[in-house]
């Protein structure tokens, strides 16, 4: 059993695709249990039975396609219009643009690559301080994960069999007190900037509305359309994308016809990545249970934690160190399944573990030394490393604070329950 480990371990270290690593040590697994490797097959064939993964494919490709067209520039002039007489109007602005790309993409690293040729020259005109422009654009790049259609959302509800819905407005108030932290940071930062704010015009306001009119009623399409009991998540997604697809294609004729098969693959080689690592850790997850790894695993959490308290606070720390080595799909898949019945046994709720999941592995992507937001603002901006580190440190620990209040303060997960 060592020695397959250590073999899986070198073939990881080597740069063997994870879900290789993934089907093999359920092979492994299976065989050790001398169970009949045709197994193997029809575990991951068993991802078919689940109808909500129709929206990780609608979701994904609506926001590809909203960050081929000029709907990132069309929001910021709103937000901009609507905000930019409040101190730090443009920083709030540019962390609300963020948020919203990052939940419909579901990938921090597109936003920051999508947005920063927008916002980050736009906060330069504006006379802010460089650092600070950095930090901000790299930090916002995180934001959104937990708002609906978020996939990592979705990913997690599948894995740990939860609903999507509730999953939903259970990340609405973490997600907005991130937002709100790092919004009263800006403008505390910023308090002093009178001369350089935006006069606030009724005019300006109303010719940037009818700019993003088509695409402003995305979020109540996606959250009235579920909520109100009239969609479901996956008819959602489906009503979602075709109306991405007929505002940017037919109505703004921003993207081509002939742009669409480029998108489609460039956002399908992101979901087919995620549906293949999904359906292999589905058999290792049955594996797992059949071989008792959960509750040896929790005999050996039970001797060494002694309360919920201190199982969160260990959590907490796994989950920042993972989410600073580890992308969040690999890491939902990977882990979850594992944490998910320990959690239970300590009295955890498992949507409030959701969210702390999620914004535990949030900040991961901005915790050095290899956070990889910081590292794809360092190639996007041109920036050494040392300093992308330096620059987004403030916001990292602001971060840090909203998720140590989402770990120990249930109720902003669960408050509907």
């Amino acid at each position: 059993m060592i020695i397959s480990g250590l073999i899986l371990l070198v073939l990881a270290l080597l740069g063997a695709p994870l879900f290789v690593i993934i089907a093999a040590s359920a092979l492994w697994g299976f065989h050790n249990l001398e169970v009949g490797l045709t197994i193997m097959p029809l575990e991951i064939y068993s991802i078919a039975e689940t109808p909500i993964l129709l929206a990780i494919p609608l979701f994904t490709v609506a926001g590809y396609l909203l960050s081929e067209s000029d709907a990132p520039g069309r929001l910021v002039r709103f937000t901009r219009a609507v905000l930019g007489w409040v101190p730090g109007g443009l920083p709030i602005v540019a962390l609300a643009t963020c948020a919203f790309f990052t939940a419909f993409t579901g990938a921090s690293g597109v936003t920051i690559i999508a947005l920063g040729a927008i916002l980050y020259p736009a906060l330069q005109q504006a006379g802010h301080d460089d650092r600070f422009n950095l930090g901000l654009v790299t930090s916002g790049g995180s934001l959104g994960l937990l708002f609906a259609p978020s996939l990592p959302i979705i990913l997690y509800g599948v894995v740990a069999k939860q609903p999507i819905d509730d999953l939903f407005i259970a990340g609405a108030l973490p997600g907005v007190l991130m937002l709100v932290m790092l919004a009263g940071y800006c403008m505390w930062t910023q308090r002093h900037r009178r001369t350089s704010l935006a006069e606030f015009s009724t005019a300006d306001v109303w010719s940037a509305f009818k700019e993003s009119v088509w695409e402003l009623p995305l979020p109540f399409i996606v959250l009235g359309g579920i909520y109100s009991g009239i969609l479901a998540v996956s008819e959602a997604a489906a009503v979602t994308a075709l109306y991405v697809l007929i505002v940017e294609v037919v109505i703004r004729r921003e993207i081509s016809v002939r742009q669409l098969p480029a998108i489609a693959r460039e956002s399908m080689t992101l979901v087919g990545g995620i549906l293949i690592i999904l359906g292999v850790s589905f058999a290792s997850t049955n594996y797992m249970i059949d071989a008792g790894i959960p509750e040896k695993l929790f005999e050996f959490t039970e001797s060494k934690v002694a309360s919920r308290v201190s199982f969160l606070v260990y959590l907490l720390g796994f989950l920042l160190i993972l989410g600073a080595i580890l992308d969040i799909f690999s890491a939902i898949v990977l882990v979850v399944p594992l944490v998910l019945p320990i959690a239970a046994q300590y009295g955890v709720d498992p949507l409030h573990l959701g969210i702390v999941f999620l914004a535990a592995m949030q900040l991961g992507y901005l915790t050095p030394p290899v956070g990889l937001n910081l590292f794809i603002a360092s190639y996007r901006f041109n920036t050494p490393i040392m300093r992308v580190y330096s620059a987004t440190f403030p916001f990292l620990l602001i971060l840090f604070a909203a998720v140590l209040m989402i770990t120990f303060i249930p109720g902003l997960s669960v408050w509907f329950k």
